[in-house]
């Protein structure tokens, strides 16, 4: 009898080794090593140069003409958005979050409104029984949407089911990490099972053309749980994204080989699902106060689209040794770099107090357009001058204090002045206009170094701390 081969596989990173050991020597991890079963190896000398010689490739050139590939259009304007345009024929689809985000409800209205148009869906559950799925639809008012409904776990099941002629042509699995190859000796959700039970369903998407999407949970650090070779092998990730204290949420598109990346959708979510938002930017901007110090609206791009958000600083005293710098929606460390530069290129005096930055509506920006807004909003805070309720700021700071142009600038205006802003604080571009000019309704302020955004929070008669005008009271 043949000796049954171990090894010990990283849950975490997938790496494999020879002996167990409490950490992962690839990704630095404790405790995530586990032993699974080794496939058998082949017979001896049964390689490829004892197999013969293969089929020989066919090449082609990369003029020539491709149809635009088929898709399922939802009718969810901001799901079909992040999509491309619609979910693709045959592709495989991965949206992952944290739990409770929304991912059941969203794919669950998904799947109802395509079966409404006539195309059949399949919503196979491995978390939920039938009666809780159920229970989802006529909360959300899809109890007659004719979604087929299934609990399942075994893949083998799974793909038998759907790899028939009259099988749904969208299939939602719910979710990857419940699922199980029996021809792999280990547990569902660890790497190996995962990368199988992923691997089955891909192709059986490419062989039959069915529109797979695929649930994934994700670990404490906010990445797909799993292997990371997961969202290579799928056509499209999606990110849901949002705060438990804000009804907004974001799905943002990290992948995807038929559309453009960086996408992002907005719903708002309701006792009745998800809703498509038309107008993120006037919604991010709904409850934005009148004139006061410390907010600055910041003009982004997200993916194709512009959307314009407030962004909110507060400077205060620290009654620490060491100032706290809180920051919900941007990096921490670019705020610290652009305190730093403020600093040491403007003479602005920030090391003495905590330094508190928000980006309203729980939306969280990566872009560095954004470092002129913020040292906008920490300046205004700081001394206690707003920003004029009327203006946008964006442009990206470097080391030295020059402020630098961003991409889609017209892009960004013509957002600002469809809602009403009728001012710019922007950087001066490579052909320098003269201040003041208009474009797209809007005054345009040019600067070109961060002294000068400075100067004009710094009256003549004022100190910039809010601490010594306290003092003047």
């Amino acid at each position: 009898m043949a000796r049954l081969l171990k090894r010990f596989v990283c849950q975490s990173c997938g790496a494999v080794g020879s002996k167990w050991s409490g950490r992962c020597e690839s990704c630095g991890e404790w405790n995530t090593i586990v032993e699974e079963a080794a496939a058998p190896a082949g017979p001896a000398g049964a390689g490829l140069a004892r197999a013969g010689k293969g089929r020989l490739l066919d090449f082609a050139g990369l003029r020539g003409s491709t149809p635009q590939p088929a898709r399922y259009t939802s009718g969810i304007a901001e799901f079909d958005r992040v999509c491309g345009g619609g979910l693709v024929v045959g592709s495989a689809l991965l949206i992952g979050g944290d739990p409770g985000i929304g991912k059941s409800t969203l794919l669950l209205q998904v799947a109802a409104a395509l079966a409404r148009q006539n195309t059949a869906c399949a919503y196979i559950s491995g978390e939920e029984a039938l009666d809780q799925v159920r229970l989802r639809g006529e909360r959300l008012g899809l109890g007659d949407a004719p979604v087929q409904l299934s609990a399942a776990t075994s893949v083998r099941d799974i793909v038998a089911t759907l790899d028939r002629p009259d099988a749904p042509k969208v299939a939602v699995i719910d979710s990857i990490q419940t699922m199980w190859l029996d021809t792999i000796d280990s547990t569902p959700g660890t790497v190996t099972q995962v990368r199988g039970a992923a691997q089955a369903l891909v192709e059986l998407a490419k062989r039959r053309g069915v529109a797979v999407l695929l649930v994934g949970h994700v670990t404490k650090d906010g990445a797909i749980a799993g292997p990371r070779v997961l969202e290579h092998m799928v056509d499209t990730v999606l990110y849901f994204e949002g705060e438990r204290g804000h009804q907004f949420r974001i799905l943002r598109t990290v992948k995807n080989r038929f559309g453009p990346t960086d996408e992002i959708g907005v719903f708002e979510m309701s006792d009745r699902g998800l809703a498509d938002v038309a107008n993120p930017s006037a919604l991010f901007l709904g409850d934005r106060r009148g004139e006061v110090s410390g907010a600055c609206v910041f003009a982004g791009i997200e993916g194709t689209r512009p959307l314009l958000v407030e962004i909110q600083a507060l400077v205060s005293p620290s009654s620490f040794a060491t100032p706290r710098h809180a920051v919900v929606g941007w990096d921490a460390n670019r705020l610290a770099m652009v305190l730093a530069v403020l600093e040491a290129r403007c003479s602005v005096t920030v090391g003495a107090n905590d330094v508190y930055l928000n980006v309203a509506g729980g939306l969280r920006i990566g872009e560095p357009a954004a470092d002129l807004a913020v040292a906008a909003a920490v300046v205004s805070s700081l001394s206690d001058e707003p920003v004029p309720a009327d203006m946008v700021v964006f442009g990206e700071i470097g080391l030295g204090g020059e402020v630098r142009p961003v991409g889609q600038r017209d892009g960004r205006l013509r957002e600002a002045a469809k809602l009403g802003f009728r001012k710019a604080l922007v950087p001066r571009g490579r052909s320098a206009t003269a201040t003041g000019t208009r474009t797209e309704g809007i005054a345009i302020d040019e600067i070109d170094h961060l002294s000068d955004l400075v100067a004009r929070f710094q009256p003549a008669d004022r100190t910039l701390t809010r601490l010594r005008r306290r003092e003047r009271d």
